[in-house]
């Protein structure tokens, strides 16, 4: 679990059913040193499953080494153009699943089409086998109580099955 966001609760994911003892998290302090141990982790074999949380805190080194105001136009784009390029490859031949959370984000001044973008250029929409929108659509009570979430989820891509297909879970 590469833990980009630096947000990860073990009690929390305890709970969810996370086996913390049997999971190993990396908390890295830039984008490029998510991708390598991805990368790196990957291409060990040893791994079934890496997940990135998320493509929005993989911040370039550039931008944390820059001056507050600096324009970095393009860098996250680049950096997951190049680290997918290189992990592709990896994934096929070790027949790991990589995970990529990403966040949405809102265009500013579009009028037609969809307000809504995701972070980290076009390479991780290109790359990705199955693409998945995940959206919470109500809040479920036990009175006043909030006590879970019904959750929407959609299939925006998928090279291994038909598409667009959605279902609903509690």
């Amino acid at each position: 679990f590469i833990d980009a966001e630096h947000a990860l609760d073990p009690e929390y994911a305890k709970k969810l059913g996370v086996d913390i003892d049997a999971l190993l998290v990396s908390q890295p302090d830039t984008g490029e040193q998510a991708l390598e141990i991805a990368d790196m982790l990957i291409r060990s074999g040893s791994i079934d499953l890496v997940v990135i949380d998320s493509v929005a805190a993989l911040v370039p080194r550039a931008e944390i080494e820059g001056e507050m105001g600096d324009s970095h136009v393009g860098l996250q784009a680049r950096l997951m153009s190049q680290a997918l390029r290189k992990i592709t490859g990896g994934l096929n031949q070790t027949k790991t699943t990589a995970i990529f959370i990403n966040q949405l984000r809102e265009k500013i001044g579009v009028f037609f089409g969809s307000p809504e973008t995701t972070s980290g250029g076009k390479a991780l929409k290109f790359y990705a086998s199955v693409r998945l929108d995940i959206r919470r659509i109500e809040t479920l009570k036990d009175g006043s109580d909030a006590v879970g979430n019904r959750t929407r989820v959609k299939v925006v891509k998928n090279k291994m099955a038909p598409p667009f297909k959605q279902a609903e879970f509690d």
